[in-house]
């Protein structure tokens, strides 16, 4: 395996690792290298949950639930089928991330429009799903090996973008409280000085209450006869 693959495969599982999450994968034309590649590395029974290699058409329907009507429109080497091949693989395996490749390794392309070397990577989460494609030009092993160095890229990629953009949101999140707190601090003040300005203004309610207070007591005291009996 090419040494840039296991920097790469490494990197990614070092995401993994540090957050607790876990990863499964769906290939077709790799044949199962991503899955491979992936667990060369040791400990990967606490991150790694599963994988597939459909590689017919009928296997993607089947196992991972990619739609028929998607699969006769797009054809199987689309950004689409990558990204519900994905969406399938993390729903079955309830896995953290996702990673689904599918494209065209060669000698031919079967008929396809496309040409040989051609690759779409799909990438899903709980929260997002992406789908990133590139062409490599090789043998059939240098096409396959080029496809798994390009899915562990995207996946880097995908990941880290998508962590700067939590980050984004939390700040905001944060920001937003920050200012309806300050508002809310604002609008008591407020409260604080009208209710001030009204006392000033009318001392005597006070002084009144206490007077009448004062008669009260005296009524009181005057309808109020004692006697002692015998």
């Amino acid at each position: 395996m090419d040494d840039n693959i296991r920097a790469s495969a490494a990197r990614l599982v070092r995401r993994l690792k540090e957050g607790g999450h876990t990863i499964t994968v769906a290939e077709s034309c790799t044949g199962g290298l991503l899955a491979s590649t992936l667990t060369d590395i040791a400990g990967a029974s606490d991150w790694f949950k599963k994988s597939w290699v459909t590689y017919a058409n009928d296997a993607k329907v089947s196992e991972l639930g990619v739609e028929e009507e998607v699969l006769n429109s797009k054809g199987a080497v689309s950004a689409r089928v990558a990204i519900q091949m994905a969406q399938g693989a993390r729903e079955r395996a309830d896995a953290s991330i996702a990673i689904a490749i599918t494209g065209i390794a060669g000698p031919n392309n079967d008929g396809s429009a496309k040409p040989v070397g051609t690759v779409y990577v799909g990438i899903a989460s709980r929260a997002w799903a992406n789908a990133l494609h590139t062409q490599i030009g090789g043998t059939r092993a240098e096409n396959k090996s080029g496809f798994v160095q390009f899915a562990l890229q995207t996946a880097i990629h995908c990941w880290d973008e998508a962590m700067v953009q939590a980050k984004q949101a939390e700040a905001k999140e944060i920001i937003a409280i920050e200012e309806a707190m300050k508002k809310e601090e604002v609008r008591l003040q407020e409260l604080e000085r009208r209710d001030a300005a009204a006392r000033e203004t009318a001392p005597w309610q006070d002084e009144a209450w206490a007077e009448k207070q004062e008669a009260s007591d005296k009524e009181m005291g005057s309808d109020i006869e004692w006697s002692e009996e015998e």
